[in-house]
């Protein structure tokens, strides 16, 4: 770990890692969903955190709207405000992974570069990273906050899809398409793919 403050040092917890997932009967892991505005990323992580729920997991989601109004509200969309961005979730869903939660993130995160960069602060077994696909017709289509309309007038600078980059995951661990899978259907297909359900060995 580098220490750029000399004066700072790490505290080590009482209660380890180990020991809260034998207790919560889970793993702590980061599920890192990316996509496309509209894809519905939002809306599966929201509705895989409830299945989880209802099977005792201890589990939380953050999204990207919602991290936008308090902890990142001094961050745009520039390229590296959005690497900031990405770089500050990782490290809070560190704290989390370690606490023995379930974190569920739900980022366009539109660079592979800066996905990569959030996987290589964790473990591989505890990172996955998982590509909701859905056509930019479509999700232009669905363009449920109306971004899109506003992007397309000129109205909205920088957007992803179009005029900005989307870059599709190279190797995600999981490709999830919302234009063939009901919301339903993408949660148990995590659930059984991902081995959500299943306690620590």
């Amino acid at each position: 770990m580098i220490n750029l403050q000399p004066n700072i040092h790490w505290q080590t917890p009482a209660v380890t890692r180990q020991e809260r997932e034998q207790r919560y009967a889970q793993r702590g892991r980061l599920l890192w969903l990316t996509g496309l505005p509209g894809a519905g990323k939002s809306t599966i992580a929201f509705a895989l955190e409830r299945a989880l729920f209802e099977q005792n997991k201890l589990c939380y989601v953050l999204d990207g709207d919602n991290i936008r109004h308090g902890l990142n509200a001094d961050l745009g969309f520039s390229a590296d405000d959005r690497h900031e961005n990405l770089r500050r979730i990782g490290e809070v869903a560190k704290l989390m992974v370690d606490a023995g939660q379930i974190v569920i993130a739900a980022f366009v995160s539109p660079y592979n570069s800066d996905r990569q960069m959030v996987r290589q602060m964790f473990a591989e077994e505890d990172f996955d990273e998982i590509h909701i696909h859905c056509s930019l017709d479509v999700c232009e289509q669905r363009d449920p906050k109306g971004l899109y309309a506003r992007a397309r007038a000129g109205q909205i600078q920088g957007f992803t899809g179009i005029d900005a980059p989307y870059e599709v995951p190279e190797k995600p661990e999981l490709v999830i398409n919302t234009e063939l899978l009901s919301v339903q259907e993408a949660v148990l297909l995590m659930i059984e793919t991902l081995e959500l359900g299943s306690a620590p060995a």
